[in-house]
């Protein structure tokens, strides 16, 4: 393995020159020089996941207007539900009976076990199942939306019923209307639970749901009082869900007095409250701008386009699609310093790598691990604000992995990821007793990437893979290159290429 070994040289040379200076400063990048396939690329990254390989002269085919039109359209469609939970789990739950309708049965500890087991196996099997459907669905734009609204909309529950039934509900309804979004996802068994409000009831109010709704996901910090958050929860009292995941509102334990919430007073429920809160202009700046962050970058937006964002959401009635057409007609979005400007979650990332190198995993279950150490794993954020984003992506351990893990894919080496003492997160890798299986085994289709650049003189390689992988200027260390790529064969320089480029700091950004 001499050219493995001679990129592994390399890359160690070229970490030690850039690592430090690239997770301080990550996107302290030159300008690029706008061309159509920059262009075109930044549209791809921004509303999906990055160009596939397999399509990409498709799209610089087409003329640059006709873009985002086929973006909207391949994602019209709705999703079809994901339903990766078990006959197994769903037996164990069949027969407990559901509050008010049988008698009550309480679990045993060897159901609570086996239920608890069988939902961690069902859970890593949707991860999975949502990954891989990042990787290759045409509806991009809804997948890319879906994970912005899962991470506003973070639940953290160990139930596979409960999270595929809201990871369904934000699929669906992830480029439809901002209130049915908000409605669906406030009634989810998963977002009930994580919160608390089955616990809500008007003898001992729970102002954890009623604080969240305001603070996360509509009005943001600072927009309403605390006298608005006591008033909220007396309302949403009463909300629960049957075992089921189903949403039942419990009269007996609901609040039917008076509330006060930001200025109105009347007898409200938990769907009043909802409606109180999209009639405020305040959700949808605060809604907008957090859309905007997330598809353009932290770059700030001129205080007057955020103005016009929010108001033309908010006059829409809060239509998603109709914000996205905004972002991505606007001719600010493809100013120059916003393009290769972001830096790459780990799942856009890692799903990035998949779409532009395809390959096979031995072990798919390996892209667990990778989450985990990366600091994102589908289903599991790390609190109720979900992933911070932007720098916070990049520390000295997570860029080294990022830098590595196109090198294991190559060299098929193992990935080392210390198990954390958090089980829920470690999704059951590290069960005494079970080998987890870590390793990056992949078997690259290098006639794949050989016939989509087959027209490619062997001296134009370099040049046009680090068009296609980097959205920067950054200059491109080709000497270096040209001394340590496998040249043994056309296949060998494609696919080492490809991987030297792909394990280098101007790679993390879109």
């Amino acid at each position: 393995m001499l050219a493995y070994d001679g990129l592994n040289m390399v890359l160690n040379r070229l970490w030690q020159i850039n690592v430090w200076a690239i997770a301080s400063s990550m996107v302290s990048v030159n300008t690029p020089t706008m061309t159509k396939q920059l262009k075109l690329q930044h549209v791809l990254w921004r509303a999906g996941f990055g160009p596939a390989l397999h399509d990409k002269d498709a799209w610089l085919a087409m003329p640059e207007q006709d873009w985002w039109p086929a973006i909207r359209k391949a994602s019209a469609a709705k999703p079809q539900l994901f339903d990766v939970a078990s006959n197994a789990f769903e037996g164990l739950t069949m027969g407990i009976g559901e509050l008010g309708q049988q008698e009550k049965r309480e679990l045993s500890k060897e159901e609570k076990r086996k239920l608890k087991e069988q939902s961690r196996e069902d859970l890593k099997s949707l991860n999975l199942l949502w990954l891989d459907t990042m990787v290759h669905s045409q509806a991009q734009l809804r997948e890319k939306t879906a994970l912005f609204w899962h991470g506003h909309f973070a639940s953290r529950n160990i139930n596979i019923l409960y999270q595929q039934q809201m990871l369904d509900v934000v699929r669906s309804n992830a480029l439809g209307n901002f209130g049915d979004l908000l409605r669906g996802v406030s009634k989810s068994a998963a977002m009930l639970a994580f919160l608390n409000n089955q616990q809500n009831k008007k003898q001992h109010p729970n102002e954890n749901f009623a604080r969240e709704v305001m603070e996360l996901f509509t009005l943001g910090r600072g927009h309403y009082t605390e006298t608005d958050v006591r008033e909220a929860a007396r309302a949403f009292t009463g909300w629960g869900f049957k075992l089921s995941g189903e949403f039942v509102f419990r009269e007996r334990d609901h609040d039917a007095g008076n509330k006060t919430i930001l200025g109105r007073t009347g007898p409200f429920t938990g769907d009043d409250v909802l409606n109180i809160l999209l009639e405020q202009r305040q959700t949808a700046h605060f809604i907008s701008g957090k859309i905007a962050r997330f598809f353009c970058g932290e770059q700030p937006l001129h205080p007057e386009v955020h103005k016009e964002l929010a108001r033309r959401f908010y006059d829409s009635n809060y239509d998603i699609a109709d914000l996205l057409d905004a972002i991505f007609e606007s001719p600010w979005f493809y100013k120059p310093e916003r393009i290769g400007a972001r830096i790459k979650s780990p799942v856009e990332w890692w799903v990035g790598i998949r779409r532009a190198l395809p390959f096979s995993l031995e072990y798919p279950e390996s892209q667990l691990a990778m989450q985990r150490a990366l600091g994102q794993i589908l289903f599991y954020p790390p609190g109720v604000a979900g992933w911070p984003g932007g720098k916070h992506w990049i520390d000295s351990s997570s860029l080294m992995l990022r830098l590595r893990a196109p090198l294991l894919l190559y060299g098929g080496q193992e990935l080392d990821v210390r198990a954390k003492d958090d089980d829920d997160q470690q999704m059951g890798q590290g069960d005494e007793g079970k080998k987890p299986r870590k390793q990056l085994v992949a078997r690259i289709k290098e006639h794949q990437l050989a016939e989509a650049f087959s027209k490619l003189p062997n001296g134009d390689i370099f040049n046009h893979l680090t068009e296609f992988l980097w959205q920067t200027d950054a200059p491109v260390p080709t000497r270096l290159l040209q001394q340590y790529a496998d040249t043994s064969s056309r296949n060998k320089h494609l696919v080492s290429t490809a991987i030297y480029l792909m394990a280098t700091p101007e790679y993390q950004l879109c």
